[in-house]
């Protein structure tokens, strides 16, 4: 039931293309930088006994690197100050996983992400994607979690691949003219909100920061 929960956003967006349809859209593309916030960024793991090992294993002390990513929008303005943007878009994160007297462990996330955003602009520039705007929005996350031992890029011996939905608040802004293409520069805050348990064996939540420069048009 979990893992079906990100899935629901599809039939929404699929039956608001008729009336999405009628209206102007303007076509978006950004490359992003991630910046990993709260347990996403630095988790430390209690030392444990390994039967395996048998031995106490130390703290381990998770980190993400900042990361990289680019995204594809498209927005419907349906009035003067308000616009619907479906938005697709992927990244990926390196990682440690390191503890006293162990071996280091490479980490790598990578994600794609399937949205529906809404976009206020107050100053009623919505129909010409201009100026000042505000965005909230739902994701379905595919997340896909890779630790190993040897190369970071080829290397994988361990992946987790998860599910679930992801929430997303900000603003942004759109340089230019009324015509032709807009350059856009986008600040938002991207919460897990669903599947991250940790003591019932989900991966923590992905939260981040996401600071995105593009064009649109």
């Amino acid at each position: 039931m979990r893992r079906s929960a990100p899935l629901l956003l599809l039939p929404l967006l699929l039956a608001s293309g008729a009336t999405l349809s009628a209206q102007s859209p303007h076509i978006g593309f950004s490359l992003n930088l991630l910046f990993p916030t709260g347990d996403f960024a630095s988790q430390t793991y209690p030392a444990y006994f390994s039967p395996s090992a048998g031995r106490v294993i130390a703290p381990q002390k998770e980190t993400y690197d900042v990361g990289l990513g680019g995204s594809f929008t498209v927005s419907f303005p349906v009035d003067r100050s308000l616009a619907i943007r479906l938005n697709l878009s992927g990244s990926a994160e390196n990682g440690t996983n390191r503890a006293p007297g162990e071996t280091s462990i490479n980490l790598r996330h990578s994600q794609f992400n399937l949205g529906g955003d809404l976009q206020i602009f107050p100053q009623g520039t919505a129909f010409r994607h201009r100026g000042l705007y505000f965005v909230a929005g739902l994701s379905a996350d595919f997340e896909q979690f890779d630790r190993s031992f040897g190369d970071p890029l080829y290397d994988y011996t361990d992946t987790t691949r998860k599910s679930r939905m992801g929430g997303s608040l900000g603003l942004g802004h759109s340089f230019g003219y009324d015509a032709g293409m807009r350059f856009t520069l986008e600040a938002t805050f991207h919460k897990t909100l669903t599947s991250h348990d940790v003591a019932a064996g989900d991966p923590p939540a992905t939260d981040f920061v996401k600071v995105g420069f593009g064009f649109v048009f």
